[in-house]
């Protein structure tokens, strides 16, 4: 059965336009990949948790800022891995000069070389323009995002 995940797609209105907060996955995988690399907080859920207690207790692991809703479904989107996607959307505030604190995780790098090493899941945040982050954000997350802008429109 292919995996879900839930996240937050977390927005502002800076001068009249939608911001969306993204992050930029940790490890030496993705650090010099950029156009395509960032996501929405997300990840999986833990036996019988919900989806959006899923998407907040994520949210909150991988960036340190806790969520407050109220929370707007956006429904779900399919992943070329076949992974499943849920997300809602709500309006906060961070300040970008205040970085983001992420969870940490092991993982073998390089790959089977059966040495692991501990990587942040995010090492950076950022506020992004719609435009910019349609072509930031991973392309499997791309509905996500058309959504919650279609909601602020």
């Amino acid at each position: 059965m292919p995996q879900q995940s839930a996240g937050l797609i977390m927005y502002r209105i800076e001068k009249g336009e939608p911001e969306f907060f993204l992050i930029h996955p940790g490890g030496p995988f993705w650090a010099k990949k950029n156009e395509g690399a960032w996501s929405i907080p997300k990840g999986i859920a833990d036996a019988d948790e919900e989806p959006l207690a899923t998407a907040i207790r994520e949210f909150r692991e991988e960036t340190s800022i806790i969520p407050n809703g109220p929370y707007q479904s956006l429904g779900y989107a399919k992943m070329k891995s076949g992974k499943t996607v849920y997300a809602w959307a709500f309006e906060g505030k961070w300040n970008p000069e205040s970085g983001i604190k992420s969870n940490y995780i092991d993982i073998e790098w390089p790959p089977r070389s059966g040495k692991l090493i501990s990587i942040p899941e995010a090492d950076r945040a950022e506020w992004m323009s719609f435009d910019k982050a349609s072509i930031m954000i991973n392309p499997g997350q791309l509905p996500l995002l058309k959504r919650a802008y279609d909601l602020l429109k």
